[in-house]
């Protein structure tokens, strides 16, 4: 009985044997294995096959070539010559301003005062060179207080009492019905110069309305620009404007500027919601396109960690916008090292050439009179290499891609109906090639993520922090290494003799039937992001197509290799592009992603996962090739050098280089936690340091240095405490769980939180109703934290309805301005049928931190005393808190 193997179906699915003949013109007749009609057998020569040591320079060279034009293109902040309608001078001068006073919190003299008065003087200057032209100029400088609530970092609600918002009116003389809103904001966060988070988009913004209010020819419509002074408390000052403000009612749409970065180009990474006539418009005006719908899919699938303040006008004021933002150098973020110096002036040319050019276009067109009538759709968008953005409606995407879909079908479809297809022999063998990449693809992850895990745990964790390509030596050749030693075993084991050519044709249908698949896939669920495939199927099948008589003849020539990658060069550069998006911005994030997140995992998983795409069209070449025995043996030994290195500790994670830091970020509160019982007598009180780490190394490399922070002083979280017991500023300890509390002395600011409660009654309605009033520093977190049965039925923030935060607490976020009043609030608990006699007394624990941000307040002697023994690779942001506990 004929035994009907893998290798026998391949063999009479091509008609061939594996016999390399010397003679090419030796042929002969042979019945296939399978029964089929007689086939002429073409002799495979080694020339058919490609030599192992010019495929790996042939893709080496291909893979080195793109990424440098990727870096060529980043590296042209201006393409072609400005007109000159944007000086960037004058703009630099105002961010250095703006930064020479330093960090600028919200509530501070710095920010409330300083810089307020420097923005309304040149807004005075502006408003004066332009009065006699065609336009007025409007200045309101705009104090508002509110609530809202937002599903961010698990949900908090957030309230704000006199926060800062300086909104001008740029119109023609006659008026303006309609407006568009130009938004930046001049906060920053504690002991950072916030140069490009956000004072380059604030200067900016003061030469482009500069330019704009001295145009010879009047606007048809009026732009707002808010200079806003409380983004950083959770997008404040924003909602402020949009809810309350006046000329909130006319604006049609708007642009934010931002920044996740220092300096590079500004990025649009996400627009909306619908209104494609916001993308056209950047599209026909902008002057260095810099844009990706990938981006905007990424972004608001909630995957990286922040928000910005296109969410409160999407949210809150139901209209649509274009969000950009810097993202190069985002281990600077938010540091002491966001700096001016830092920012090129190109690069301050190039957001300004945008942003006028866009405006000025949005400020003239008919859309904006009337929005609505353009709302509906989507748009697929994406620059090339930063020099031309491509944009379509979505649903023309949608049909492009299906047809790019339907044309893989067709050349699939013609080879299973090719006569040597007996038995749909090509569908199996397709079917079990699909499988083995697949294996592949699952057990070269599953590898690396091994390593990852064994680098983790030796304590080598975020050695690529510094350099980041020695993740790509290590992590890049394991999984390289792996998926070639997969697919040579199958070709030397699985398909044994069977004809290399024809296996390097099946392998191209399985790499290009699994991008087909992720085309439909991704079209199919409404996502724009489904062009990246359909580039990827539709070049190289075009490609394919083109080159099939030089294969079919001469197989993998060099010739036809070197065509081959020419074909697949714009959708790799495209794609290359896009991978430098995604590392840009993880990386530095994984520095600031907390202690719980192993960041070797993710960032080997994202290696891993870009050899793989970027390996797809290329593992023909491995059926083609002669030999791997070279190329394993090369990755093998990279991947051992670097991997001894990195256990021997050769790379450490941090630098203070001034030319490129990388800095290790530990936030650092001198605090005193008082606890109240339930007859408001203090039950217990300490003062310490309390120190978190941000990112998953914890202490391991402080504690040589600065020996008394170490794991004898790790706190662990005591759940009956709201917010374990300790000041979050913000909601994020399910991020970072591994905190230390060295003691020290208690701390005395001079302007001491003031809590009592006003009145506590009973409700017709069986609930109890409990108001407060506090007087403190201008950051506070309120922690409400109902007891076992008992739960929360309204309260005076936001929409009345409370918000919970993931673990089951409640976290409201205060801040405030100048002379704001005391603050005052309620809330309305349903209390338990009968007390937990294992939980704590009463029926809710409500606990209240200050954060003292600036001033005389911010500092102790112990503070000032530790931040000097922190190694000046370290970022340790500091101040001074407090934590009072109250049960109810």
């Amino acid at each position: 009985m004929e035994r009907d193997t893998t290798i026998r179906r391949i063999k009479s699915l091509y008609g061939t044997q594996n016999n390399v003949s010397e003679n090419k013109n030796d042929s002969q007749d042979q019945r296939g294995i399978n029964g089929c009609s007689e086939v002429k057998k073409k002799p495979e020569v080694s020339l058919y096959l490609l030599h192992e040591g010019v495929g790996v320079a042939l893709v080496t060279v291909f893979i080195l070539v793109l990424w440098g034009v990727v870096h060529l293109s980043l590296q042209q902040l201006v393409i072609g010559k400005s007109t000159g309608e944007f000086n960037a001078i004058r703009a630099r001068k105002h961010l250095e301003r703006i930064t020479s006073v330093g960090p600028r919190p919200t509530g501070s003299p710095e920010n409330e005062v300083l810089t307020v008065n420097f923005l309304l003087e040149q807004i005075e200057h502006i408003k004066a060179d332009s009065a006699s032209g065609p336009h007025s100029v409007t200045v309101d400088v705009q104090r508002p207080t509110g609530s809202f609530s937002i599903d961010f970092l698990g949900g908090f609600t957030s309230y704000y009492d006199r926060v800062s918002n300086i909104a001008v009116r740029l119109e023609p003389k006659a008026g303006a019905q309609h407006l568009m809103l130009a938004n930046c904001h001049f906060d920053s966060v504690a002991n950072s110069p916030g140069a490009s988070d956000d004072a380059v988009s604030c200067a900016v913004m003061l030469e482009v309305l500069h330019s704009l209010a001295n145009l010879s020819t009047p606007l048809r419509h009026g732009v707002v620009f808010l200079f806003n002074g409380a983004e950083e408390n959770v997008l404040q000052a924003s909602h402020g404007f949009i809810t309350q403000h006046p000329w909130a009612k006319q604006v049609r749409a708007f642009i934010n500027l931002e920044a996740a970065g220092v300096g590079g180009k500004e990025v649009v990474f996400q627009t909306g919601p619908e209104n494609p006539w916001l993308v056209q418009a950047y599209v026909h005006a902008a002057k260095h396109p810099f844009a990706s719908v990938v981006g905007q899919e990424v972004f608001q699938s909630g995957v990286i960690p922040s928000d910005t303040d296109f969410r409160i006008y999407r949210d809150f004021g139901n209209i649509p916008g274009i969000d950009l933002a810097f993202i190069e150098n985002g281990f600077l973020y938010h540091t002491k090292y966001d700096t001016s110096d830092r920012i090129l002036t190109d690069s301050i040319q190039r957001a300004g050439d945008n942003i006028l050019a866009v405006l000025k276009h949005l400020a003239m067109s008919e859309e904006l009179a009337d929005s609505s009538e353009y709302r509906h759709g989507n748009m697929v968008f994406f620059d090339l290499l930063g020099i031309v953005v491509v944009a379509y409606p979505a649903h023309v995407g949608t049909i492009i891609n299906y047809m790019t879909a339907m044309a893989t079908f067709l050349y699939l479809f013609k080879k299973c109906s090719h006569p040597s297809n007996v038995g749909g022999r090509y569908i199996k063998e397709l079917a079990y090639a699909t499988a083995v990449v697949i294996l592949s693809w699952l057990v070269t992850l599953l590898t690396v993520l091994i390593i990852a895990l064994v680098v983790s745990l030796t304590g080598r964790s975020m050695f690529w922090y510094n350099d980041f390509y020695t993740c790509i030596f290590m992590y890049g050749s394991a999984a390289t290494g792996t998926m070639v030693l997969i697919h040579t075993l199958a070709k030397n084991l699985y398909y044994g003799g069977v004809r290399r050519l024809e296996l390097g044709e099946l392998y191209f249908d399985v790499s290009l039937l699994l991008w087909c698949g992720a085309l439909v896939y991704l079209t199919a669920n409404g996502l724009c992001s489904a062009y990246v495939p359909m580039l990827m199927v539709a070049f190289p099948l075009t490609t394919k197509l083109l080159l099939a008589r030089e294969f079919k003849l001469r197989g993998a020539s060099l010739k036809y290799s070197v065509l081959y990658q020419l074909g697949l060069a714009l959708p790799y550069v495209h794609f290359m592009f896009l991978i430098w998006v995604v590392f840009e911005i993880f990386t530095p994030i994984l520095g600031r992603s907390g202690t719980e997140i192993p960041p070797d995992v993710v960032l080997a998983t994202l290696v891993t996962l870009t050899t793989l795409f970027l390996s797809s069209f290329f593992l023909h070449f491995i059926y083609l090739a002669r030999s791997t025995k070279w190329l394993l043996a090369g990755l093998g030994t990279v991947f051992t050098v670097f991997l001894v290195l990195v256990l021997c500790g050769m790379f450490f994670p941090y630098t203070a280089d001034p030319s490129s830091p990388r800095p290790k970020r530990v936030f650092l509160q001198h605090t005193t936690r008082t606890f109240h019982g339930l007859d408001g007598q203090v039950k217990s009180k300490d003062s310490g340091l309390w120190i978190n780490s941000f990112d998953y190394t914890g202490m391991q490399h402080i504690t040589p240095i600065i020996p008394e922070i170490n794991d004898t002083i790790r706190t662990s979280c005591q759940e009956d405490r709201p917010f374990c017991g300790y000041p979050w500023f913000l909601p994020v300890k399910f991020l970072v769980k591994k905190n230390w509390y060295l003691p020290a002395p208690e701390v005395f600011p001079k302007s001491p939180i003031e809590f009592q409660v006003l009145s506590k009654e009973q409700t017709k309605w069986g609930t109890v109703k409990i108001t407060f009033e506090v007087t403190g520093p201008s950051h506070m977190s309120l922690y409400l934290r109902p007891h076992q049965g008992a739960s929360l039925s309204s309260w005076s923030f936001g929409d009345g309805v409370p918000q919970y935060h993931l673990a089951g607490e409640y976290f409201i976020f205060y801040s405030h301005g100048l002379d704001a009043p005391a603050w005052n609030f309620w809330f309305e608990i349903q209390p338990p049928r009968e007390e937990d006699p294992s939980g704590p007394e009463g029926m809710i624990s409500v606990a209240i931190s200050s954060h003292y941000f600036f001033g005389e307040d911010q500092r102790t002697v112990q503070l000032e005393d530790m931040l000097q023994r922190f190694p000046k690779w370290a970022f340790p942001s500091s101040w001074v808190s407090t934590y009072h506990m109250y049960r109810y």
